[in-house]
């Protein structure tokens, strides 16, 4: 595995450090910096920009051809670290006195606060061979507190007290909720294609609403709520059930309700949990759930095409044929006869 080593300390900016080890063209622009590569080592971009009052953005869209690991030395450089992982997952340690913790799993759409204790290095651990997509806004407390109206005072204890310096939560590690609506306005964040000031205001105020957005999930997370469009770990474990359940009962017919009142979860939650896990409504799922079944069916029996719209649940032949050619863009007779000359030849 390869090993990027980037001193915080140091004058050299994040990207300059990163584009020793990976070779690709390094662009600087005012605040920010950015890195594009496409080599031997993967492809992607890495970028940095700074903005006033201790904020700044470090995010990847990376897809590297081997295991890479940044080990990030912050010395007396201690930020708090919000990050989002949009695409992918990857894994995080911190290190201290020679002495590792334990690899732990940055999964998508989790809402992640991070922050070391002084004189120790953040480990992110990219696996090879997968698109990683993370978004990391850090905020280093001594510079944020000089801040007319800064509200630092209204977080919760443990950002509160983490932000101001003190090393009582040390190290930190915030796993909360799976958020929708910040992925939404990462996505929007790394779109924008303006430039100069429209670009600058768009991206600092797109920044603060992610930031706002990841410490009032925080705070309900710690008060054991979860908001519009967020879903619970546990909530996830009882949609990745659901998916399981549909997928050994395609043939059956049911409605969201009866799916989410088996297995004890809101029709809310379980479509938000849907839609994280696998991009689709519950009924988008299961009707291409059926139609793999319908697929294979016509690929293996000499059941008659009405037949097997029976088995899967459906009533209407001609519906059937319909969302078969739009999700396949052939008819299932068309598909049936294309097996059949297949099996001949």
């Amino acid at each position: 595995m390869k090993e990027i080593k980037i001193n915080l300390a140091l004058n050299a900016s994040i990207i300059e450090q990163i584009s020793t080890c990976i070779e690709g063209d390094f662009i600087k622009s005012h605040n920010e910096s950015t890195l594009k590569f496409d080599n031997a080592i993967g492809k992607g971009t890495i970028r940095n920009i700074i903005f006033e009052w201790g904020i700044s953005l470090l995010d990847y869209d990376v897809h590297f051809n081997e295991g890479i690991k940044f080990v990030f030395k912050i010395s007396n450089f201690n930020p708090v670290e919000f990050l989002f992982v949009s695409e992918g997952h990857l894994s995080y340690a911190s290190k201290r006195s020679g002495k590792d913790s334990n690899l732990v799993e940055l999964q998508r759409y989790q809402n992640t606060i991070l922050s070391n204790l002084p004189n120790s290095n953040n480990i992110f651990v990219f696996p090879k061979g997968k698109d990683i997509k993370l978004n990391i806004i850090q905020l280093r407390g001594e510079e944020y507190s000089n801040k007319t109206n800064n509200y630092i005072h209204t977080l919760q204890n443990s950002l509160k007290s983490i932000i101001n310096g003190h090393i009582k939560y040390l190290p930190y590690k915030h796993l909360g909720n799976f958020n929708l609506k910040l992925a939404d306005i990462i996505e929007s964040l790394n779109d924008n294609n303006n430039e100069g000031i429209i670009r600058s205001l768009n991206i600092e105020g797109q920044l603060n609403l992610i930031l706002a957005l990841q410490i009032l999930e925080h705070k309900s997370y710690e008060n054991k709520l979860t908001l519009p469009n967020s879903i619970s770990h546990n909530d996830l474990a009882k949609t990745k059930e659901i998916s399981q359940y549909i997928d050994v009962n395609a043939t059956d017919s049911f409605t969201v309700a009866e799916l989410a009142s088996i297995h004890g979860i809101s029709p809310k939650k379980m479509q938000t949990g849907f839609k994280l896990l696998y991009g689709k409504s519950v009924n988008e799922y299961v009707r291409l759930k059926k139609l793999e079944l319908s697929r294979e069916l016509i690929e293996t029996t000499e059941f008659s095409i009405s037949e097997i719209v029976y088995q899967i649940g459906y009533k209407s032949r001609s519906y059937f044929s319909k969302i078969f050619s739009e999700n396949y863009d052939i008819l299932p007779t068309e598909y049936r006869e294309l097996v059949r000359r297949n099996k001949t030849t």
